[in-house]
């Protein structure tokens, strides 16, 4: 059997996918976030005139256009590997995935692209009006970039509007029933939420960051941080709800991710408990050294304590996720969306007490959930792309059935040439990022226009707005 460091073709294939599919989501999952953050400070500084929002945005737009760089850069290497590493797959699912990918260039990026530019360096050759309209369409692209790539992903876990030719091709048959199939509206509304969120802890950490360092009379970052919490407050339990109804659409679709994500490898007829942790065996399938809460998985998955559950013990053997990535990767992102609804609670009841700026603990909490955000976004791809396996295509194409034929050596040089350029690259990025962070929005941020001087919206200075 050709393998490369013991691993076969296929294998190394699908790690070399999930490595950069990884690193990629992670910017745009920032970018979209950030993308309406900035509008909602461009939209704040024309409405009131204030310099502190013009401040903020200055100071966030920089390293948006970092982020954004790198998440087309990191999106274009990753298309790649459909040709080579997954050449069956494109043959067989390109009637239909093909158009929407397309749908996806010349809807959202090229309005992110015709428009960043106006939204970087425009303000002052086409005035506040337009410029807004610029960083709208910039924000709007990349939630319209987000709708037709989960678009195409959700119709790989919930496949429907399609027919199979004679020469195995997914031929469309229905549109409209192949961009909303059943999972795409709750992966969608998941998706975005996760972004906002992501975005919202990076602004409070880096907020929380410089409160904690001393800069308390700074009005950028004690906004900054106060908008934070509030997302983080108010987005934090919505994430929770879709979650739920997204995960209850995945019991009736994918029946199997669930159980492993539950790791209910047994069938329970009178009740399933929630396991909480435990040691996944899938040779033996059993859970070892659990720690359960008898009925309650039954309770969350159907709304009824006795409601029985299928184990795992009901799927072939062949048709089963790995177990262990899926039910790890699922606690992950479920236990920092639980503290993230922390954390926001916490910022409600200090803010009620007048204390959101000076409480050391909530900034301390808040500035280690600044990547939190990363985290479990990442644990949820893990998650939903894991729990699918064996099939590309869910119960239509198996993964080894979709893979190029390709020697493993050739698969495994590549993906240790992706792992030493993407942290060489990106981790120079990542760094930059991080030097921009870390220092407070001041006076002077961004251009010449954040000087004394009259307001084209129409604003009024007052000293505060001078000073500050």
């Amino acid at each position: 059997m050709d393998t490369f460091l013991g691993f076969e073709a296929v294998l190394l294939a699908r790690m070399q996918f999930a490595f950069t599919v990884a690193f990629h989501f992670i910017f745009p999952a920032f970018s979209i976030g950030l993308a309406s953050y900035l509008a909602v400070l461009n939209a704040l500084w024309i409405r009131s005139g204030d310099r502190i929002w013009l401040r903020l945005f200055n100071y966030w737009v920089k390293i948006f256009a970092v982020v954004f760089a790198m998440g087309v850069v990191s999106g274009i290497v990753m298309s790649y590997q459909f040709g080579t590493n997954w050449s069956v797959f494109s043959d067989r699912a390109g009637p239909v995935i093909g158009p929407l990918m397309a749908y996806e260039v010349m809807t959202a990026f090229f309005l992110e692209a015709g428009f960043l530019g106006i939204m970087l360096f425009g303000r002052e050759k086409v005035g506040d009006g337009l410029h807004m309209v610029a960083t709208a369409m910039v924000a709007i692209g990349t939630a319209i970039s987000a709708t037709w790539i989960l678009s195409v992903n959700s119709w790989m876990h919930t496949p429907q509007g399609h027919v199979i030719g004679e020469n195995g091709q997914f031929l469309p048959a229905d549109w409209i029933g192949i961009i909303f199939n059943p999972s795409f509206p709750y992966r969608l509304a998941h998706a975005l939420t996760a972004a906002y969120l992501t975005t919202a802890f990076v602004v409070g950490g880096v907020g929380a960051w410089h409160l904690l360092r001393g800069n308390h009379d700074n009005r950028g970052v004690r906004r900054m941080f106060s908008m934070a919490m509030w997302m983080a407050a108010v987005v934090a339990p919505l994430q929770i709800v879709i979650g739920d109804a997204h995960g209850l659409n995945t019991l009736e679709h994918q029946p199997a991710k669930v159980m492993a994500m539950e790791g209910h490898f047994e069938s329970h007829p009178d009740g399933a408990p929630l396991i909480l942790f435990g040691i996944p065996d899938q040779a033996a399938g059993e859970m070892r050294y659990s720690v359960q809460i008898p009925k309650l998985s039954s309770l969350i998955l159907k709304h009824d304590l006795n409601a029985p559950l299928a184990g795992l013990d009901t799927i072939p053997d062949d048709e089963e996720p790995p177990v262990a990535v899926v039910f790890w990767a699922f606690r992950i992102m479920v236990g920092i969306g639980f503290l993230m609804l922390g954390v926001g609670a916490w910022s409600l009841w200090a803010r009620w007490r007048g204390r959101l700026y000076d409480s050391p603990w909530l900034l301390r909490a808040a500035v280690a959930m600044g990547p939190s955000g990363f985290v479990a976004v990442t644990a949820g791809w893990f998650t939903t792309e894991v729990g699918r396996q064996p099939y590309t295509i869910y119960g239509l194409l198996r993964t080894a059935d979709s893979a190029s034929p390709l020697d493993a050596a050739a698969v495994g040089a590549s993906l240790i040439a992706f792992i030493c350029v993407y942290f060489a690259v990106f981790g120079a990025g990542v760094v930059y990022i991080l030097r921009l962070m870390a220092h407070p929005p001041e006076r002077g941020e961004g251009d010449a226009e954040d000087i004394p001087g009259p307001i084209r919206s129409g604003g009024m200075h007052t000293p505060e707005d001078v000073t500050s």
